[in-house]
């Protein structure tokens, strides 16, 4: 008959010890936070220009086309290798058959074979440099684009995150304004993924080599940021 009131007691120190939690779960469900995305952009002048360039060369033969198209190759290539272009590699070797498909026949007519690099140089000296390359062998320009400078783009992207930035902070403030309400701190910042996109590649048709240089004219790079930000009130 003693257990009785023990068993009470029990329950009773149960009951106690389940009600403090409830005042942090209110407190979790009164915090506010809007979430806002700013956006930068930055433009800056291209001082490099990229081009593909090479050599295709038909015949009757496969062996005398690809002999051909390696002879007249390393001229090329050792002639930009001269003139101390950057990022020099080759983008492209084929050999490919030709056929004549006339009077529903299929017959073999000879080869094309090709040899295409790519390189970087300064604009300013890319116009003589196209044309002398005529002359050193290439018989094709495949595209010319333009870009900025690895420091330049760098900077550019740095100024653009400090525009998304304040470009967040002041959209927050326009909103809580209009609500009556003030901003507090910045509960997160993300750092979403810049855009540095290369201009379109111009083609270019080959020329003769004893004609005037060949006019370059570069553009702008567009470099842009953005940040999203959650910002109590």
């Amino acid at each position: 008959m003693k257990l009785k009131p023990l068993a009470i007691g029990l329950l009773a120190a149960t009951v106690f010890f389940t009600s403090p939690s409830l005042p942090s779960m209110a407190q979790e469900r009164l915090t506010r936070v809007i979430t806002v995305t700013g956006e930068g952009t930055e433009n800056i002048p291209t001082t490099l220009t990229k081009v593909q360039l090479g050599v295709e060369v038909q015949g009757s033969n496969a062996e005398a086309v690809q002999k051909e198209v390696a002879t007249r190759s390393n001229g090329v290539v050792n002639f930009l290798r001269g003139r101390n272009v950057e990022k020099l590699e080759t983008t492209g070797i084929q050999l490919q058959p030709v056929y004549d498909y006339s009077q529903n026949q299929r017959r073999l007519t000879g080869y094309v074979g090709s040899n295409i690099v790519s390189f970087q140089i300064k604009t300013e000296a890319i116009g003589n440099l196209l044309d002398e390359s005529v002359k050193a062998g290439a018989t094709r320009i495949d595209n010319v684009s333009f870009l900025a400078a690895d420091e330049a783009v760098n900077g550019a992207r740095q100024q653009a995150l400090v525009e998304a930035t304040q470009d967040a902070q002041k959209q927050a403030d326009t909103v809580l304004k209009a609500l009556g309400l003030t901003r507090k701190e910045i509960v997160t910042i993300t750092i979403n993924g810049g855009n540095t996109p290369v201009p379109a590649p111009r083609a270019m048709a080959m020329k003769a080599a004893d004609s005037a240089p060949s006019p370059v004219i570069g553009g702008e790079q567009s470099v842009s940021a953005s940040v999203t930000l959650q910002i109590s009130y």
